[in-house]
């Protein structure tokens, strides 16, 4: 019987909560209904995570965890927790507790990857152009619908590049127009450009828009960033996630290119398989050196502990003053500006 523990990785969200979803499908036949919990690394302690495992809800027969931001756990003493927690259910052949620790990115502590069985063990990578495009037109199809080729790249260029991004943007049509319509560019115009909803994602392409001037990209940002935190994207810390998310992929990205050209082969394996990702991180490049990301990175992880202990009456005068020091000060902390 497999040990039910499983790390599922990488940037492909869509596939990867599929993947989860169809076993949890599978938990619900066997058991019913479960005791299920989605939880966040950084919110939730190890030993509460395990207290949920090994106790749970009375009245549920069994157990379902699913713990993402996977790659925030490096202690030793956690990873030893997890580590009994893995020796007990394998010695008791025990089904009724499962545990999914989830990463966007693409690896996680090798001690933390040492605890789950190989073959519960999953990278995600992101689609291919290829795919993503036979995707849309699936999806379209699937649901009564038509789609030509320019809507495709267009939904392509505008939509994060996970299928789960792309079906909660194409389901969009589906409730605008009657069935057996063929969706048009100027379809997607209509329904996405002019309603797209901003996100984390969105933010970091405003911030990393080489096209512009510093102060332009600085208002655009404090406008994404209103909308935003007036949105049910809302969450401040998940707003830092995603940015923290977004610029750590910009540093991997700067320095595979450190050593001179990385191979296709390389930039897939590292996530940037799709040229639209190629192009963004590019961009990005061209705004920021790998010194000043490392900089930013530091400077989000700042802001989440000010947030954190500073309570939600300080979380938009730090946001506010984040988005400065990432455009104007290329993340250097408050006390170096007047030296600069």
């Amino acid at each position: 019987m497999a040990v039910p523990v499983y790390l599922f990785a990488g940037p492909e969200f869509g596939e990867r909560n599929d993947a989860v979803d169809q076993l949890k499908k599978q938990a619900e036949k066997k058991f019913g209904e479960l005791d299920y919990h989605l939880l966040y690394a950084g919110d939730t302690s190890v030993s509460e995570v395990l207290g949920l495992l090994q106790n749970g809800n009375l009245f549920s027969a069994a157990r379902f965890i699913v713990l993402r931001n996977a790659e925030l756990i490096k202690q030793k003493e956690d990873i030893a927790r997890l580590d009994e927690w893995v020796k007990t259910i394998t010695a008791q052949k025990a089904d009724d507790a499962w545990l999914f620790l989830i990463s966007d990115e693409t690896s996680v502590d090798r001690k933390l990857e040492a605890l789950v069985p190989k073959e519960n063990r999953r990278i995600f990578w992101e689609l291919f152009d290829d795919r993503k495009e036979q995707w849309v037109r699936d999806y379209f199809r699937k649901n009564g619908f038509g789609i030509d080729d320019a809507a495709i790249e267009s939904i392509l260029n505008m939509v994060e590049n996970n299928t789960e991004a792309l079906r909660t943007e194409c389901s969009r049509f589906f409730i605008c127009f009657e069935k057996g319509r063929t969706v048009s560019s100027a379809d997607v115009d209509a329904i996405l450009a002019h309603n797209r909803t901003e996100n984390a994602f969105t933010l970091f392409d405003a911030l990393a828009d080489s096209s512009h001037e510093p102060a332009q990209r600085l208002e655009e940002a404090l406008e994404i960033l209103q909308k935003i935190r007036h949105s049910k994207e809302s969450n401040a810390i998940q707003l830092l996630a995603g940015l923290s998310w977004s610029f750590k992929k910009l540093r991997e990205w700067q320095e595979l290119f450190q050593g001179g050209s990385p191979s296709d082969f390389d930039l897939k394996t590292h996530g940037f398989g799709s040229k639209k990702v190629q192009g963004k991180y590019r961009t990005a490049s061209r705004v920021w050196k790998l010194p000043q990301t490392s900089l930013i990175v530091s400077a989000i992880a700042a802001a989440d502990m000010q947030i954190r202990s500073g309570g939600a009456a300080t979380e938009e005068t730090i946001l506010q003053g984040l988005l400065y020091s990432i455009v104007i000060h290329g993340g250097s902390p408050l006390a170096s500006w007047e030296a600069d």
